[in-house]
């Protein structure tokens, strides 16, 4: 008769840590997180760091998978694949954002951020909040931002004044602001695909691009284009972003842990962009490549008309209250 009880008794032990490591093992989520930049990217970094606090506050039952160097897709496509709920989180610029949500184009527009602690006061306020929270309408959730650094333009050619860009074939995003900033600057805009830019300089289908410092560096276009100035003309926020229809399925714990694992992020990867930059620039210095500061005035003079351009007055209200951020 013990005998029976103690067989008895191990098969129900037995079931139950079965039937609990199963229950553990159901309730571990693996999701998917996009990213268009490689492993050790600024921005990829702050995404690895983001996951790995939300397995930690929520005790492993949710994990996420950064797929990297656009495994999932581009930008765009991404964009689209989360408001679908095919992929939880995604990274990406607000700038594929306008094709979804158009008011968040007032970022793009030139020179409208006086430093990278202006662009932090105005995310971090009124102003970034309402854009984070006027997403949900179209199925997306904005968590929070990271940092995208300054966007800065760089050629093949000497390079020291805002004069010296006329004339010269400039790639930039298909984005109809850097287009019209580019042209007001006398230079001809050339969307190219991101992925090709290196092979345009190179072959000199385009004279320059403009991007940001690690950008720059980590993609070799300062092999190509070693006169890089220092205008600062956009500082595109990147968005942290989660697919409404999962976040409709979490209870409010985990949207807690979530919301507060991007802020805990994001100052990582603030700290990590820093860096970053100083590294990339000290890199491309040693490489011989020529680094101006430019005279911002005479960029911010030539691109001013785009402000009265009746296609961005609806940005108005926007423009007044970012520049009236200290």
């Amino acid at each position: 008769m013990k005998k029976r009880i103690g067989i008895l008794f191990f098969i129900a032990v037995f079931v139950g840590v079965t039937f609990g490591a199963a229950q553990v093992f159901a309730a571990a989520k693996v999701l998917k997180l996009a990213e268009v930049h490689p492993k050790g990217y600024p921005t990829e970094m702050g995404d690895q760091k983001f996951a790995e606090l939300v397995e930690k506050k929520t005790n492993g039952r949710l994990k996420i998978q950064v797929y990297g160097n656009s495994q999932l897709g581009s930008e765009n496509d991404v964009v689209e694949q989360a408001k679908l709920g095919v992929i939880e989180f995604v990274r990406v610029s607000t700038s594929p954002a306008i094709s979804v949500f158009p008011q968040i184009g007032v970022f793009s527009m030139p020179y409208l951020f006086r430093s990278q602690n202006h662009m932090w006061n105005v995310l971090n306020g009124p102003v970034g909040q309402h854009f984070l929270a006027a997403m949900e309408p179209i199925g997306l959730v904005g968590l929070g931002y990271f940092d995208p650094g300054s966007r800065n333009f760089y050629t093949t050619k000497p390079l020291k004044s805002a004069a010296d860009l006329k004339g010269l074939k400039i790639r930039v995003q298909p984005n109809p602001i850097m287009v019209n900033m580019v042209k007001l600057l006398g230079a001809t805009p050339t969307p190219i695909n991101y992925a090709e830019v290196y092979s345009a300089l190179q072959t000199g289908v385009v004279d320059g691009a403009e991007n940001n410092v690690p950008s720059w560096v980590s993609q070799n276009h300062y092999e190509v284009a070693k006169n890089f100035i220092k205008d600062a003309h956009a500082r595109l926020p990147e968005l942290l972003m989660v697919s409404k229809k999962f976040w409709d399925t979490l209870n409010a714990a985990d949207k807690k842990a979530l919301k507060d694992a991007a802020k805990e992020a994001t100052g990582f990867q603030i700290k990590a962009w820093n860096k970053a930059e100083d590294d990339y620039l000290a890199q491309a210095k040693k490489k011989g490549c020529i680094v101006s500061e430019a005279n911002v005035a005479e960029f911010q003079k030539a691109v001013a008309p785009m402000y009265a351009m009746p296609e961005y007055a609806t940005y108005k209200e926007w423009v007044d209250k970012i520049n009236a951020t200290k």
